[in-house]
């Protein structure tokens, strides 16, 4: 038995559980367990940005917010978890008037936190629940020093597919599918 670490791209988790789950709720501890079996978790790492608020914020953005900051919060207070907060950024709006808004440093935090547990020899496993190309570089250094890497996604659907490369690039590849939601399920 080995020992693994998590990485979960709460953004990527949220939309999967949204169209591929009806917004299911789940116990991450419960999910960072799943994910980790059969090795011991050091730790699991959960990354999402805080929503954005405009100065001042309106009621609705205040609401969102500190819902997210409960959130957030309870997880921190999970057993071997770690939470890793980017910021949300406004780039405007798209043509329909839809703000549009981009997480930052959230990949990046990824990839460093991967690397430098890589680099230390502490792990034989590494879990990440994504579906975005950006990890690749990160993934395949993880890889050069003899880690496992075993991706968790959503479905192929148009909404929750993984990047084709991510996928080719992982060791092993694990959809969320029913029966494991509903080992999760809260």
């Amino acid at each position: 038995m080995g020992t693994a670490t998590i990485y979960i791209d709460g953004g990527y988790l949220d939309k999967v559980l949204y169209h591929d789950f009806a917004n299911r709720r789940i116990n991450y501890e419960v999910l960072a367990r799943e994910m980790a079996s059969p090795d011991e978790l050091l730790r699991a790492y959960y990354y999402h940005c805080m929503p954005y608020q405009s100065n001042p914020p309106t009621e609705d953005e205040r609401q969102r917010y500190s819902s997210m900051h409960r959130f957030v919060k309870k997880l921190s207070y999970l057993p071997r978890f770690e939470v890793r907060l980017g910021r949300l950024a406004f780039r405007g709006r798209n043509r329909d008037g839809s703000p549009i808004f981009i997480q930052k440093r959230v990949d990046t935090m990824v990839g460093v936190d991967m690397a430098l547990l890589a680099g230390k020899g502490r792990v034989t496993k590494m879990a990440i629940f994504t579906g975005d190309s950006d990890y690749i570089p990160a993934i395949e250094a993880v890889k050069r020093e003899g880690i496992l890497v075993i991706l968790w996604h959503g479905s192929f659907s148009e909404n929750t597919s993984p990047s084709r490369e991510l996928c080719e690039v992982c060791d092993e590849r694990i959809q969320l599918k029913p029966e494991i939601v509903e080992k999760i399920a809260r």
